[in-house]
């Protein structure tokens, strides 16, 4: 048994994050790397990989363990790769469809929290290539944390993907007058709740479903920028809005405006904790049906969020609030009621140069994030070189015809890039 100096204590957010789990929602967020090539990726290979490796990453070989009053971090002193790095539970190759049922089905399962909480399953695909479908638990990493143990573990080569010390620190807090100020306008902006409940909301049950999209990463970066100066991630909530229009309209009919939660990485140079988000969110039009007017409006309202900071003020407001007994419990249902924001769409800097493991090139890079109750859909984007690659996550039971969402993604896209001509 480790000695308690070996104890890393959880942070908040971790122990936040593995109270959110519960019957029907699993903690963990997945990592989905489609890799090319005549051969198929062999699990033994792989297992050694990882084995030389692991070292790297020291978080990776430690458990859940110390006492209720102080959980932490210890080391795994049984910890084997051969329990973490698996052959997927198929019987053989498996087709697009095959691999999405897959990815399906292993987010549906809990990781042993006995063992350190991540797992790789490796599986053929029927085009020659392979998939490595890999799970970690959220309170071990966030989606930056993720993508820095792929750089340590599974690339051939670092792509050199790190942000900027100026892209990746937030700036420093106003003196106190205007931190008050902009705190009351932030409270009417962020925690606003509609009087309309969003299709989007519903009773989560154990079932998911994923479907996979993929645009150009510079397509959308030249049209979006020529069209009015937005940013990628502004191209990112407009052509996911649209493609929610679509799917709302085929299923739902009432088009009206919807909350999205923008996660933003709270990471400092250097830093090397587990978690580290927050958030602001923005409302979205569903009615517009003018690619290049719905890109303005998310446009203004992302400029306006960015220009007052208020990812980092809602970490420090919450924090503030939570330390008070009584509020902390009304500071959680605030910040996951349906009402506040109705759709989670991250989009998260992958390699900015192609990489591959053990030789065979990564074709594309999703992520999967898990759901929360009422709120059955997820959206998560991330680049690989020129390609952006978004991963979809539903409850099988309130988003039906998840394809088409996916599909509409890819016709957004299409369709901005046709208006920038």
């Amino acid at each position: 048994m480790p000695a308690i100096d070996d104890l890393i204590p959880l942070n908040p957010e971790d122990r936040a994050i593995l109270a959110l789990e519960s019957s029907t929602i699993a903690g963990h967020t997945c990592k989905v790397v489609r890799l090319g090539g005549r051969d198929q990726l062999s699990v033994e290979r792989l297992r050694v990989l990882v084995s030389e490796r692991i070292a790297r990453a020291p978080a990776l070989t430690r458990r859940l363990g110390g006492s209720a009053a102080e959980p932490g971090w210890v080391a795994d002193e049984r910890f084997d790769v051969a329990e973490h790095v698996l052959a997927a539970p198929v019987a053989g190759p498996v087709d697009h469809a095959g691999l999405l049922a897959l990815v399906g089905e292993l987010f549906e399962q809990r990781l042993d929290r006995t063992r350190p909480l991540w797992r790789m399953d490796v599986a053929a695909l029927t085009d020659g290539g392979s998939a490595l479908v890999w799970r970690i638990h959220h309170a071990l990493a966030d989606g930056t944390a993720s993508l820095r143990y792929a750089r340590t573990l599974l690339w051939d080569h670092d792509p050199e993907t790190a942000m900027s010390a100026a892209q990746m620190s937030a700036a420093h807090a106003a003196d106190e007058v205007r931190r008050r100020a902009h705190l009351a306008g932030f409270l009417a902006r962020e925690y606003v709740r509609g009087a309309r409940r969003s299709p989007l909301d519903g009773p989560i049950g154990t079932r998911r479903e994923v479907a996979f999209a993929a645009v150009s990463l510079p397509d959308l970066h030249d049209c979006v920028r020529n069209l009015c100066g937005a940013t990628v991630n502004d191209g990112v909530l407009a052509i996911v809005t649209g493609a929610l229009a679509r799917w709302v309209r085929m299923r739902h009919g009432h088009l009206g405006t919807i909350r999205v939660k923008v996660p933003v990485s709270l990471h400092h140079e250097g830093d090397h904790s587990a978690n580290h988000d927050s958030f602001f969110s923005v409302a979205v039009p569903l009615r517009k049906t003018d690619p290049v007017a719905r890109l303005r409006m998310i446009q203004t309202e992302t400029r306006a969020r960015k220009a007052a900071h208020d990812a980092r003020y809602r970490e420090h407001l919450l924090r503030e609030l939570s330390a008070v007994p009584s509020l902390e419990h009304f500071v959680t249902r605030l910040d996951r009621s349906p009402r506040t924001f109705a759709l989670n769409v991250s989009n998260v800097p992958g390699p900015r140069a192609p990489v591959s493991v053990l030789n065979a090139p990564v074709e594309h890079l999703y992520s999967i994030a898990e759901i929360a109750e009422h709120h059955a859909l997820r959206v998560s984007a991330i680049s690989l070189a020129d390609v952006l690659c978004f991963g979809l996550c539903a409850d099988a039971e309130v988003i039906d015809q998840l394809h088409l969402l996916a599909e509409g993604i890819e016709t957004e896209a299409q369709a901005l890039h046709d208006a920038a001509r």
